[in-house]
């Protein structure tokens, strides 16, 4: 069976694990399949590549991608793609812009429920200050006490209604889908079961994403129950996606799931990985340590 975990983030974005870390726990873990797709950005995936060679572990190019679809952020996952295409690497440059001032004002408003200093905060955790974002805001929250950990945060703060959540205005689901398309990429919706859309609404995503072209979505991953895996089995069946699996690992002290410890996808689903065969980087098959006969 292909261990497949094709969706983690790296300290590239908001991870806290280098991308020869991740390759080195994924390998560790019984991950045979892996991509490293850290949010818009894909500076990672040159190291990610080569790492995975050295150890013996099949790889995909990834990202994911920021969507805003009917006032939410929507996550869309690329795979296989050209890393050096000129119009995606400028596309993800353009759903970049903006983050700092987004930062700048979520920590104006934490200031105003008396959490002091939490754009500096964050700073310190976010290697890459171009993706600051509400996770590097949530361990300096943790850091100084406010609560005993990430999910507490996110119960109180940063998501909408709460304090510190600013909206932000990202890609729009065409144009990520046509990013990934035009570099050779398939495009995933990202743990559907997260967003809140009505039945409708949800019905509006897999049509649009559908029509744009778009090819697949995480039917197992990391915050879905077994209950919701179900639910979007049908909806790759009846939309005509294939299925992709991923844990989206951020942190050994954070994340739920582990790399490669999710169940297998259900068997009457199409694994994207098999649309994308000729997109996998092999790594070099070991060496041949059978004694020449004499």
């Amino acid at each position: 069976m292909i261990n497949a975990d094709l969706h983690c983030h790296s300290v590239i974005s908001d991870g806290t694990l280098t991308p020869e870390e991740l390759a080195q726990r994924a390998k560790s873990k019984g991950v045979t399949l892996w991509a490293l797709t850290d949010h818009d950005e894909v500076g990672g995936q040159a190291r990610a590549a080569a790492a995975a060679a050295a150890i013996g572990l099949d790889y995909l190019t990834g990202v994911e991608i920021s969507v805003s679809f009917l006032n939410q952020t929507v996550h869309i996952v690329g795979l296989g793609f050209d890393v050096s295409n000129a119009a995606f690497r400028q596309g993800l440059v353009q759903t970049r812009g903006g983050r700092a001032q987004r930062a700048r004002e979520m920590s104006d408003d934490l200031a105003r429920v008396g959490i002091k200093g939490a754009f500096e905060g964050a700073l310190k955790y976010a290697g890459n200050h171009d993706l600051i974002s509400r996770t590097h805001f949530a361990r300096f929250m943790v850091e100084t006490g406010v609560c005993k950990d990430t999910y507490e945060v996110f119960r109180k703060y940063l998501t909408e209604g709460k304090p510190g959540y600013v909206v932000h205005r990202w890609a729009t689901l065409k144009e990520a889908v046509n990013w990934i398309r035009d570099a050779g990429g398939m495009a995933v919706v990202a743990h559907p079961a997260r967003y809140k859309f009505s039945a409708n609404e949800e019905f509006a995503l897999f049509t649009e994403f559908k029509g744009f072209g778009g090819q697949g979505v995480e039917v197992v991953t990391g915050s879905h129950s077994a209950a919701e895996a179900i639910t979007y089995t049908d909806v790759a069946l009846e939309f005509g996606l294939a299925a992709s699996r991923g844990s989206d690992f951020h942190s050994p002290e954070e994340s739920r799931t582990e790399l490669g410890d999710l169940p297998a996808l259900p068997a009457q689903l199409t694994p994207i990985w098999t649309l994308l065969q000729d997109r996998i980087r092999r790594a070099p098959a070991p060496a041949d340590l059978t004694p020449t006969p004499a």
